[in-house]
């Protein structure tokens, strides 16, 4: 902790020390205080000297949080990695996409965060009792936090949790209180209990408090480290790197304010030079910050009724935290705010297991899909940097993210009579008969060509995840004419440049012979074709694809009408 620790109302400006359980102004009554450090470029020095002999988690910059030492109950949060996501970058056309995935945290959560560091605030102070209202991670992770600590915690959830988040919460102890109403009407029911009760407790209050602000930062510290190593600026004049957009789905909207404030405490320390464009992706069902943004307003209107399956996203009425969020984009290099779907998030799930192995949670989907939709738009530039903040885990994945095919089920037949009561052993042909219904041999036959190997795997990861294949592969335009004419394709998904042997030549040979000139082709390329090529391609293909300006289901769509 820094010893020029105050916190500063944003409504008059009046300082004072800061105490984890004041939560109003002494002078103005404002709700509304934030941490202060006296952010300086001495202290920029000295953090970055004291930071190079510690561990890589949120505890290195243990200067610029609201807690003196790292405490007993930390289980190493933060220090979270950034991954290049290089398959999806490569189908979005957008080379510098990067996930940081929050899912590493001991719950699974970048809740985590914001649950050591308001525990160890509270243990600090003697605080021994706790309660807050969630739709579910971060629920979870203060029941985890607490457990350490030894704080008694009052969990409020609205109905539409689902039951497992609801039995993980309570097996750390922690006392759970189901509202049959919304999360805005639970936060409401939360406020109330709390003000009744007599002692020393600790309301949770999301934005408005201290801890909480303070913790989100971290995730921004984090991705300015990761991004200077991961991409080196040449001739940078800072030791820090920020990316031109940071990606995160939205309920209450800490998260975002949380990050932005880092940034610009790092920018005042002298170690970046800029503070990211923000887009804040909400869920449709319930978007009231896309609503005003897209509206000009300072102020969000509540959504009453969210009409979402994604519950941690299901938060109505922002509050002010939507105008501090607006105030601050608006001062520096903006951004947006979007929404997607509850289908789009579920999507982007698939989207996301599939090419990066990363399984997710809805919520953290939601902003996955707001950047595939933004994209798509043509909103973000093909070069700049980009960030999303992979939230948390999928865990367990929940009945509405799959369809009723996502299994084959193999039922053997009974054993032998004869063998039965010495022998489990199957007879062989039913065992057979069973499998056949799983084997390749009753799917399609695509052949991939493609001189880069990982283009040629991310097309094949696109169809196998939502269709069953078989697959044959060639690198360049010789080994594509030998495997149409050997195993005469259903289908041929070809890319025009390739060394030696083009795109263009390998149609003219397939055109030209007779058992191979009715193989329907896909071109999926990078090249921009100009009218004469494409001229050349008439009659000749089924359809032609961009690299990078086609989602996966349009490439799906293409193959499953031509083999059907």
């Amino acid at each position: 902790m820094s010893e020029n620790l105050y916190v500063e109302c944003l409504d008059c400006g009046y300082q004072e020390d800061y105490c984890p359980n004041e939560f109003y102004c002494p002078k103005c009554n404002g709700k509304w205080r934030i941490a202060r450090y006296g952010e300086n470029p001495a202290l920029g020095k000295k953090l970055l000297e004291r930071i190079q002999h510690r561990p890589f988690d949120l505890w290195r910059y243990i200067e610029l949080l609201p807690i003196k030492e790292r405490p007993d109950i930390s289980m190493s949060e933060g220090g979270t990695p950034l991954h290049h996501a290089k398959d999806l970058g490569m189908m979005l056309g957008l080379k510098n996409l990067y996930i940081k995935d929050e899912r590493q945290n001991p719950t699974n959560s970048f809740k985590d965060r914001q649950a050591v560091i308001t525990m160890s605030a509270l243990q600090k102070e003697g605080i021994n009792e706790a309660v807050l209202a969630s739709t579910g991670n971060v629920a979870i992770s203060y029941a985890a936090y607490s457990s350490r600590a030894s704080i008694k915690l009052w969990a409020f959830l609205p109905s539409l949790v689902p039951v497992e988040k609801m039995r993980e919460v309570a097996i750390y102890g922690t006392q759970v209180i189901k509202v049959t109403a919304s999360y805005d009407q639970t936060k409401a029911v939360a406020a109330q209990f709390a003000k009744q009760q007599t002692g020393s407790l600790y309301l949770e209050k999301g934005t408005q408090s201290v801890p909480t602000l303070e913790a989100m930062k971290t995730v921004g510290f984090e991705i300015a480290e990761q991004l200077a190593e991961k991409l080196p600026k040449e001739g940078a004049a800072t030791p820090w790197r920020t990316p031109d957009w940071y990606f995160q789905a939205l309920s209450g909207g800490v998260g975002a304010v949380g990050v932005m404030k880092g940034y610009r405490e790092l920018r005042r320390m002298g170690l970046v030079d800029s503070v990211p464009k923000i887009a804040g992706i909400q869920s449709a069902g319930c978007a009231p910050m896309v609503h005003a943004w897209k509206n000009n307003q300072d102020v969000a209107d509540p959504v009453l009724k969210p009409y979402t399956k994604i519950a941690t996203l299901a938060t109505g009425d922002p509050g002010r935290t939507y105008t501090l969020l607006r105030k601050w984009m608006l001062e520096e290099r903006g951004g947006t705010f979007e929404s997607a779907t509850d289908e789009e998030a579920f999507r982007a799930m698939h989207v996301l297991a599939e090419m990066e192995g990363m399984s997710m949670e809805p919520a953290s989907a939601v902003a996955f899909a707001g950047l595939i939709k933004m994209t798509r738009a043509g909103l973000i530039d093909p070069d700049e940097v980009i960030v999303v903040n992979c939230t948390g885990h999928t865990l367990p994945t929940e009945k509405i993210i799959l369809d009723k095919q996502w299994a084959h089920s193999v039922k053997l037949p009974a054993p032998n009579e004869d063998n039965a009561k010495t022998s489990t052993k199957y007879p062989e042909d039913g065992i057979l008969s069973a499998l056949s219904r799983v084997t390749p041999d009753k799917y399609s036959h695509i052949a991939i060509v493609d001189d880069h190997p990982h283009a040629r795997r991310l097309i094949r990861r696109i169809l196998q995840s939502q269709g069953e294949y078989t697959f044959y592969e060639a690198k360049n335009g010789e080994e594509a004419i030998q495997i149409a004419q050997e195993k005469q394709p259903d289908l041929m998904i070809l890319d025009l440049m390739m060394p030696k042997q083009d795109g263009f030549s390998v149609l003219d040979q397939l055109c030209a012979r007779p058992e191979t000139a009715s193989i329907p082709v896909i071109v999926v390329t990078a090249k921009e074709l100009t009218a004469q090529e494409k001229n050349h391609l008439q009659g000749r293909i089924h359809s032609l694809l961009q690299k990078g300006d086609f989602m996966d289901d349009e490439l799906l769509g293409e193959v499953k009408s031509l083999t059907k």
